[in-house]
């Protein structure tokens, strides 16, 4: 009696593969299948690291918009507050952003550009700590640093390691510094 599993495994084994080699059925499903995963996860961590810089670009030009309304007074800490100032960078933003939940502003005046230096940005257990954070707008002709920041989530960070800083997000950060124009504060 003759089997197709009959005889030595190794033999068994040996037939097995040379017919799986002559025959070409399916052999562009295979290839397929191996490439595919890979130039998928590369795709994708092109596109989400373009996202991140497109994001971040679109934070950048919300805090500058927002901050011009400092420089030429007409937002001043007698108009309005830190909340307030949140709100006008948000209403910059599109709908990529978490703006309420995500977005915390920082905004100093000083009498020099050599004190506009914010420091790093307070980090806690893989969260923006802004408990440190106020809102001091000057006066006319202060030297005012406005700093923005958000936590972008990473979505694949397995193929673009580099891209997420803290935890799995990438930490925009977006700062203006400039001088007040010469107007009249609201006390005086």
């Amino acid at each position: 009696m003759h089997t197709a599993f009959a005889g030595n495994p190794a033999s068994r084994l040996g037939r097995l593969l040379k017919r799986f080699a002559r025959t070409g059925d399916g052999a562009t499903a295979v290839e397929f299948a191996l490439v595919a995963l890979p130039f998928f996860a590369m795709l994708f961590a092109i596109l989400q690291t373009a996202l991140v810089f497109f994001a971040s670009q679109v934070f950048e030009t919300a805090v500058a918009e927002a901050s011009r309304k400092i420089m030429t007074g007409q937002i001043t800490s007698g108009s309005t507050d830190l909340a307030g100032f949140k709100t006008e960078i948000c209403n910059n933003l599109d709908a990529l952003f978490d703006c309420e939940n995500g977005v915390s502003v920082d905004v100093t005046a000083t009498d020099s550009f050599d004190g506009a230096n914010p420091g790093p940005v307070p980090i806690k257990n893989g969260k923006v700590n802004s408990s440190g954070f106020v809102f001091e707008p000057g006066n006319g002709g202060s030297i005012v640093t406005v700093r923005a920041v958000y936590q972008w989530p990473i979505f694949m960070s397995l193929m673009n390691p580099g891209l997420a800083d803290v935890g799995s997000t990438r930490l925009l950060v977006a700062t203006a510094v400039f001088q007040n124009e010469p107007f009249k504060s609201s006390g005086s």
